[in-house]
């Protein structure tokens, strides 16, 4: 037991994040030194319904509550105190999406995740208008689609936010964002650090949305930088996070993020000219630049860092769900033989088969699409594998295409970033895929074409990068973020660096060729697969 920790704990010097993911919400709790001491999880999955993905409201919270008391329990059990103050506190979760309430706080429709692809009239004409490309998950595609569908809701808007952004605002009273999650709501102005404003006014000037007493402006969540305080935990907010009532209102809370923000402060990727790759449900990378790009590209977002620094992001909508879906099957077949194994053991087991298998997966063809993927152009998922009736099918050549294809989508991005001549100094991976060692990290490397990076934190992941932000926020540094990062969270962190090899680089490369050129088979099973 650290007697640190358990000291943090007593004196409410630690600080708390909590990211709303994909497949998991996690809490992370840290000490004043930046270590993990406790954490909780709880795990759900979104569904489709009419159509739409989104999660249940009441699961928000019943999430939130679970995480929570997890990480709580763990506390008393291991530093034998109770969680009674927390320092800072900050919510992040899966960027993008959308939440309208209208006055009384009402959600107007479920939630719309960022893993719909139905606004694409509407992602076409804003970014024709903007002159700035405008992605079918950003919240303002999913509020002008629902102006254009004529969607009755509409009228009765008084706020619209994000996942993080609606947490935070019902435990605090503060209707805000953190200018990275707010950069996937609407274009930032690099200059102001705050929505653009032209662009703003000529949303407002469209016919369509000039019938509605809202202007855009009124709508939207307030932008805060990193380092800004966003609010205090309220006694009502106390009894949201914690129904036992142990937990004391007065947390300094940090502006909410998205789960991208995040990735970059726990991969220490926030300084221009770094990189980060976060793959799990979804996979994207985000490199900071130093100017912006020579013009706008449909499988481009422009985002940015928790300060606000420019990011290029290339954002796939599917990465590793297949591949869990894989090992499922596997788990289940050694069920049936009686074997007992532990999901960190069979993935272990799995991935290492990748290490000796061709490489180029020997024929295989795999599409792990759950979902619509906006950089391929398909308008729903089917998750598909094909293969020449020759193809060495073996395991080993299964994981390798389902490894290589959860980073197909986003390596058609980065062959634009390459064009645009955009540089990276570094490139750090994380994520839950990387906490077998090497096995995907040296896949990335591979598709990087340059060196990965995973940190002995890759697993924490996001809630753990949120909690340093919280922690960032209570005036914990008066340095800049990139300075605070570089010189008290990660001067001593402990990491692995693979190089890429060149024979899992031209197999990748022969692979990309197979998969680019199998598109119309996942395009047809999109048109002819049908429930």
């Amino acid at each position: 037991m650290s007697e640190l920790a358990k000291h943090d704990i007593e004196t409410g010097q630690t600080s708390l994040g909590v990211e709303f993911g994909s497949t998991r919400i996690k809490a992370v709790l840290i000490d004043s030194k930046y270590s993990p001491i406790a954490q909780g999880m709880f795990e759900w999955e979104n569904q489709l319904e009419n159509g739409i993905w989104t999660y249940p409201e009441e699961l928000i919270w019943e999430g939130l509550q679970t995480a929570y008391a997890e990480m709580a329990a763990e506390v008393k059990r291991t530093y034998h105190t109770e969680l009674k103050t927390i320092g800072s506190i900050g919510f992040s979760a899966m960027m993008h999406g959308y939440m309208p309430f209208n006055a009384e706080g009402k959600l107007l429709v479920p939630f719309r995740t960022w893993r719909n692809s139905i606004t694409e009239q509407a992602s076409v004409e804003l970014t024709s208008l903007f002159n700035f490309n405008i992605p079918q998950r950003w919240s303002i595609a999913h509020l002008y689609q629902a102006i254009l569908n004529q969607e009755q809701h509409v009228k009765d808007i008084d706020f619209i936010t994000t996942l993080a952004g609606y947490v935070h605002w019902k435990v605090s009273g503060e209707k805000v964002l953190g200018i990275g999650d707010a950069s996937g709501v609407f274009p930032i102005d690099m200059h102001t650090k705050n929505y653009d404003q032209s662009m703003v006014e000529r949303f407002d000037k469209l016919r369509s949305v000039q019938q509605y007493h809202w202007q855009l402006s009124d709508i939207l969540p307030k932008v805060l930088a990193a380092g800004e305080t966003a609010g205090v935990l309220t006694a009502a907010g106390a009894r949201l996070l914690d129904p036992s009532g142990t937990l004391q209102a007065g947390a300094r809370l940090a502006a909410p993020e998205g789960d991208a923000g995040t990735g970059m402060v726990a991969t220490n990727a926030v300084r221009v000219h770094t990189g980060n790759v976060s793959a799990g449900t979804s996979a994207f990378v985000m490199i900071v630049m130093d100017k912006p790009l020579s013009k706008w590209h449909s499988d481009i977002d422009i985002v940015t860092t928790p300060t606000g620094e420019l990011v290029a992001m290339v954002h796939a909508n599917n990465s590793s769900s297949d591949i869990n879906a894989w090992a499922k099957l596997f788990k289940e077949f050694a069920d049936l033989l009686g074997v007992n194994i532990s999901t960190n053991e069979l993935y272990a087991k799995l991935f290492n088969t990748i290490l000796g298998a061709d490489a180029d997966a020997d024929g295989l063809l795999t599409y792990g699409y759950y979902s619509g993927e906006n950089i391929t152009h398909m308008s729903e998922g089917r998750p598909l594998l094909a293969r020449q009736p020759d193809s060495n099918f073996t395991i080993g050549n299964l994981m390798r295409a389902n490894l290589y294809s959860a980073f197909g989508a986003m390596k058609i991005g980065l062959e634009i970033l390459a064009d645009e001549q955009v540089e990276t100094d570094s490139i750090v991976a994380a994520g839950g895929i990387f906490k077998t060692p090497v096995v995907a990290q040296k896949i990335l490397a591979a598709v990087m074409e340059a060196p990965v990076t995973v940190m002995k934190t890759a697993g924490e992941g996001g809630p753990w990068g949120m909690a340093i932000l919280a922690a960032y926020a209570n005036g914990k540094s008066d340095q800049a973020l990139e300075d605070f990062l570089d010189r008290e969270v990660f001067v001593d962190q402990e990491s692995t660096t693979i190089f890429p090899d060149k024979r899992d680089i031209d197999g990748f490369n022969v692979f990309m060729d197979r998969y680019k050129a199998g598109l119309p088979i996942e395009a047809h099973a999109v048109l002819t697969l049908n429930n």
